[in-house]
């Protein structure tokens, strides 16, 4: 328990130090992980099942030649791989924004640190530092945050891919 409370009061002074800008780098980064998650668990746990019901229903139709079933199949691909699919560009979309939302904390945190040293001087090294801390941290945050995105996201697509290719070698067209 203790170790939980000292790991919060490090959380509470990182953003502290950082900024208000860091509660929408962990916004965007909490979403973002939900999102993972979930198309994660989709092509793990779902899709299988969903492919197994398309397979069924292709073999069980007697007419696998023509030209209706060809787009009957078509269908059932494109379907599929939208569900594959889904959620992907947001994913992609809150990766692209972590730094972003970083260099936002960046700009408000030069903005804090030209403040200081309009008011006070450049003297007091001590207040143009937390500003300096504020500028950084945020930036620092943002990219942590789109690279672990960028990695994760990066494997679902590629799992989405050999998924739907997997679908369409299962499905012969005859």
């Amino acid at each position: 328990m203790n170790s939980l409370i000292g790991l919060w009061e490090s959380v509470r002074d990182f953003i502290a130090t950082g900024g208000d800008v860091l509660y929408f780098v962990a916004a965007a980064l909490f979403l973002m992980w939900v999102l993972m998650i979930e198309r994660y668990w989709y092509i793990t746990a779902v899709f299988p099942k969903v492919k197994k019901d398309i397979i069924a229903k292709w073999d069980a139709r007697a007419d696998t030649t023509s030209w209706y079933a060809h787009r009957i199949r078509e269908a059932w691909i494109s379907q599929a791989s939208d569900n594959l699919d889904a959620r992907m560009l947001i994913i992609r979309t809150l990766v692209a924004m972590c730094p972003l939302i970083g260099l936002l904390g960046t700009v408000t945190g030069m903005i804090s640190v030209f403040e200081t040293m309009a008011t006070q001087g450049t003297s007091n090294a001590r207040l143009m530092a937390s500003g300096i801390s504020m500028a950084t941290i945020p930036t620092m945050a943002g990219m942590v945050a789109a690279l672990s995105g960028l990695f994760i996201s990066s494997r679902l697509e590629a799992k989405a891919k050999l998924a739907k290719e997997g679908l369409v070698d299962s499905l012969p067209h005859h």
